[in-house]
């Protein structure tokens, strides 16, 4: 390690320059915030997808193909919303790797390293732009499954009384 001169003032304006990148550290937090929200929208969309499909076989015979649209819309949003999540949970460890420091348990356990593997801001850049090519794609499949069918059955049968209401006979 090679010594350095340097004026008292500029030593220090480099150490707290230097301690700055602790800044991540809210924006890590932050992302791990936006992922929890993440999976929670995919857990309520999956609880609704089960409610569908508990209702399926009672729909009229006329009603099943929309029904099975408005499914398929919903099993691709669940999807959408985990792969968001995960995104999110990539890049606040990559960049708290890049930042902060090493993630200790990550380098022990099995998985680490093949998520962590992060050694600039480009490699995390990379793989943030594959993993918002796959939810891109998805979102385009999902704005497909959105046909005219699925949209009429929503207007005829929305609000749908849930079994799970008050109201509701059980």
């Amino acid at each position: 390690m090679r010594s350095r001169k340097g004026s008292f003032p500029e030593r220090v304006f480099e150490r707290a320059l230097w301690a700055t990148r602790y800044i991540m550290v809210v924006a890590v937090v932050a992302i791990v915030v936006l992922a929890v929200v993440s999976f929670y929208y995919a857990l309520v969309d999956l609880t609704y997808l089960l409610s569908l499909a508990a209702d399926y076989a009672s729909l009229a015979p006329s009603e099943r193909p929309a029904a099975r649209d408005e499914g398929v819309t919903t099993v691709v949003k669940v999807l959408d919303g985990f792969f968001i999540g995960a995104l999110l949970l990539v890049v606040a460890a990559g960049l708290y790797e890049l930042f902060v420091g090493r993630i200790e348990g990550a380098e022990t356990s099995e998985v680490g390293p093949r998520l962590l593997r992060i050694s600039s801001l480009e490699d995390l850049k990379q793989r943030v732009a594959k993993l918002v090519v796959l939810i891109l794609v998805i979102e385009l499949f999902q704005r497909g499954c959105g046909s005219p069918t699925t949209a009429r059955w929503r207007s005829s049968t929305w609000p749908r009384p849930s079994r799970w209401s008050a109201g509701a006979s059980t």
